[in-house]
């Protein structure tokens, strides 16, 4: 098969009548010409970026690598964080999926019976979460719900609208 070497650099080769259906190659494929810089090495000498390499003069930066986490002398942050001592009540807290009372009032429409898993059933909390309701949004409908916790005024609203309120334990 003949060498076809007339292509300058950077010019795809059209296929030819004794290559049909060769066409482009990925072999082929150059960048354009001049599109490809080498890279500078830093240095390697005063001629061109070499005394201080692209780092500026003096200084740690200039000069080698610190540990990571250094700051600088001051006190390190593993050091300065309390350690596994004392007593902590984050742990005791208890968190609760909130479901406001227009938002029931949005989900059952029609009235009824509003249990954890009825909310859980139609997206309004997580299975398995404690629920308290709040008594953000108003409420036309008479709702019996059961819930493990309540506010306030949520439990009035319920209780105004004709319905009742069922606390958990």
């Amino acid at each position: 098969m003949p060498e076809n070497n007339t292509a300058e650099p950077g010019v795809v080769p059209e296929a030819s009548e004794g290559q049909s259906g060769r066409g482009l190659k990925l072999h082929h494929l150059r960048p354009a010409p001049g599109a490809h810089t080498a890279k500078t090495r830093v240095g390697r000498g005063e001629a061109s970026k070499g005394k201080s390499a692209g780092r500026g003069t003096k200084g740690t930066k200039a000069r080698g690598q610190m540990r990571q986490g250094f700051e600088g002398g001051q006190m390190p942050l593993q050091r300065r964080i309390p350690k596994l001592k004392g007593f902590s009540n984050a742990g005791f807290g208890v968190s609760y999926q909130v479901v406001n009372t227009g938002r029931l009032a949005e989900l059952f429409p029609e009235g009824g019976d509003v249990t954890p898993e009825t909310l859980v059933a139609r997206g309004a909390a997580r299975k398995g979460e404690l629920i308290k309701v709040l008594g953000t949004g108003e409420i036309g409908v008479a709702l019996r719900v059961t819930a493990h916790a309540f506010s306030a005024t949520a439990a009035a609203k319920i209780e105004q609208a004709g319905g009742t309120v069922t606390e958990l334990s």
